[in-house]
């Protein structure tokens, strides 16, 4: 079945999975909210920015965070002028590039959500001097909630899976960056075939548990406002 090597990969991976996903529901909540109100005439130039990881390949993602974080890009030197290392090849280097390439997958779902509520539950709150922070957190949220669900499944399991963002900016080192997916790509390259199958099998299972969840909980979600 599992050996040590293999926990631990499992570990980091839960772990990366998150921490990225609620790095993303906490910045990407005001954001969200912020596209899905905004009337800003170039508000779609920031919707493009933040759907580019869902056409741009992961390597080339990886590649320029390589780059941005190594100890001769911008960060990197930075922090390595400061005492500090370069986040490249570390686990904090791997949730800034999770945070980047998974942002699309929470930030949507809940702009989508924002959207659906519409203006008139707010404009009613307002009518009843509800502040802007009050019909936020007591009437955008709770109607939102499908929203939130979905993005958090969906920020998890897309970070779950990353393969080629994590090689490019960690690596592989066992117990620092070596996560799940690189560990299956290991056992392949050494026709440990039999590991191979456990680790993509729970993979498997895991994330299809969460997306029965999602569609279970919104279905409920639904006919209980119908």
């Amino acid at each position: 079945m599992f050996n040590e090597a293999d926990l631990t990969a499992l570990a980091i991976t839960l772990k990366l999975a998150g921490v990225t996903t609620l790095i993303l529901l906490l910045l990407g909540t005001p954001l969200a909210w912020w596209m899905a109100r905004s009337r800003w005439r170039y508000k779609f130039l920031l919707e493009a920015v933040v759907a580019l990881p869902l056409v741009l390949p992961p390597t080339v993602l990886g590649f320029y965070l390589l780059i941005t974080l190594g100890p001769h890009g911008p960060v990197g030197g930075l922090m390595e002028s400061l005492g500090g290392r370069p986040l490249a090849f570390t686990f904090t280097g791997l949730v800034i590039g999770s945070v980047i390439y998974s942002m699309p997958f929470v930030i949507q779902p809940l702009q989508n959500a924002f959207e659906a509520i519409g203006r008139r539950p707010l404009e009613v709150a307002a009518t009843l001097r509800a502040s802007p922070l009050d019909r936020f957190f007591t009437v955008a949220m709770p109607l939102a909630r499908p929203g939130f669900l979905t993005a958090a499944v969906l920020g998890f399991a897309h970070t779950l899976g990353e393969f080629g963002v994590v090689l490019m900016i960690g690596g592989n080192i066992p117990g620092e960056t070596q996560v799940v997916s690189i560990a299956i790509y290991d056992h392949v390259e050494g026709m440990e075939y039999a590991h191979a199958h456990w680790l993509s099998a729970g993979l498997l299972l895991l994330s299809f548990l969460m997306l029965l969840t999602v569609y279970g909980l919104n279905r409920r979600f639904r006919i209980m406002q119908s």
